[in-house]
């Protein structure tokens, strides 16, 4: 029990430059000043998360073989989660379509990243980094088009996809990478946490609170379905460690802020599904030290 509160401790304290730039965020938005939320969220999706995405797979010191363990299971266990969270919310009489995106994808950009590579240093960013591009994959293509009335024409051509694939392409046939690109890379994607953590704090600050009752009900399937659904699947494919720990800790973070923008943008539930984000984010930041221990106690 002394280990599990001195770990519980420590990694709070780990946690703290993660907290504080969330926190810059809220105070960003609590105090209405202003802030290019709409240039940020393009400049991450379209410049610094795909360079990020292109520097790890063609950096990372993971095998070809990993990484494909990495993509398999993660669409594996997104299908499994979704399967579970429909039954769920057509048990409690919640719309299955509208909010189904919101309660199987998880944050596993905002706080996947970072936390990832704080519970297993270089190897878990880059099974992080792998988990993201499928989960980015899956939400910006096939989950949005669920919701009623989406025009996603186009979206098969995600940035962060495409540098998925290059980069995948040119590791796979052994093409040597210029070492400018690869530094401008880095350079570039440096800066996507960062943002990220700022981008969610204020996110935070200004979502409504009308839903949290439906919200909250959501964010508990995402939570404890995803986290079910995580330690299912590696158990099953038997994955070494640090690819089982990283990928289940991936699939236990909270709702995922811009599913709470689609649900907003294309549906009435706009409000559910930012109670479902608050609440599971403030319960995962709460348990986070434990995560990363009963995680890493498996690595």
């Amino acid at each position: 029990m002394l280990a599990i509160t001195q770990f519980y401790l420590s990694a709070i304290v780990l946690m703290l430059p993660l907290l504080f730039c969330v926190g810059i965020g809220v105070f960003w938005g609590k105090r209405d000043i202003p802030f290019g939320g709409a240039f940020i969220t393009t400049l991450v999706t379209s410049v610094t998360t795909p360079a990020l995405v292109f520097h790890t797979f063609v950096t990372t010191h993971l095998d070809d073989r990993a990484l494909a363990d990495v993509a398999a299971a993660t669409l594996l266990a997104l299908l499994l989660c979704a399967g579970v969270a429909a039954l769920l919310l057509k048990v409690w009489k919640l719309p299955v379509r509208t909010l189904l995106p919101t309660a199987f994808l998880p944050n596993a950009g905002n706080l996947g990243l970072p936390i990832s590579q704080l519970a297993f240093g270089d190897a878990g960013l880059s099974v992080a980094v792998a988990f993201f591009a499928v989960n980015s994959f899956v939400m910006h293509t096939v989950a949005v088009r669920l919701l009623p009335g989406v025009n996603t024409k186009g979206s098969w051509k995600s940035p962060i996809l495409l540098a998925s694939v290059v980069a995948v392409g040119l590791r796979m046939l052994h093409i040597p990478v210029p070492e400018w690109l690869i530094e401008t890379a880095r350079m570039l994607g440096a800066v996507t946490v960062p943002l990220m953590l700022l981008s969610l704090g204020h996110a935070l600050a200004l979502i409504p609170s009308n839903g949290l009752r439906d919200g909250a009900k959501v964010g508990a399937i995402r939570l404890g379905v995803g986290l079910a659904a995580g330690l299912a699947v590696v158990w099953a494919l038997d994955l070494e460690p640090i690819l089982a720990g990283a990928l289940t800790l991936q699939m236990a973070m909270p709702c995922a802020v811009v599913s709470y923008m689609y649900a907003k943008r294309y549906t009435p539930l706009g409000d559910t599904a930012a109670g479902a984000v608050l609440v599971s984010t403030v319960v995962f930041l709460l348990l986070a030290p434990l995560m990363l221990w009963f995680t890493r106690a498996g690595a």
